[in-house]
């Protein structure tokens, strides 16, 4: 396994503007058996908590669905893609 990225391509990340707000989100999403996984954000994404929400793209419409049910949207959602992450949703309400 080595030292590897926690990310696979094609994966995605959620990235919160605060740890409270991404635990939050991770307490419902694991409450509703979703496929996620909590872990550091990596470096280049310079995020405000230093944590984000892995999934897949399959999971990513519960995912989505599931969160914004809860009043928990993340700041942006990015995909790894041929070792560059790409953001694929923003938030337009920036008042979390």
């Amino acid at each position: 396994m080595g030292n590897r990225l926690m990310v696979e391509e094609g994966q995605l990340l959620a990235v919160f503007n605060s740890a409270h707000r991404v635990m939050k989100a991770e307490g419902v999403l694991k409450a509703l058996g979703l496929p996620i996984l909590l872990i550091p954000a990596p470096r280049k994404l310079l995020t405000d908590c230093g944590l984000a929400i892995r999934f897949s793209e399959d999971a990513k419409a519960a995912v989505m669905g599931a969160l914004e049910d809860a009043g928990l949207l993340p700041e942006f959602v990015t995909r790894l893609e041929d070792g560059s992450f790409i953001i694929i949703w923003k938030d337009s309400d920036n008042s979390h």
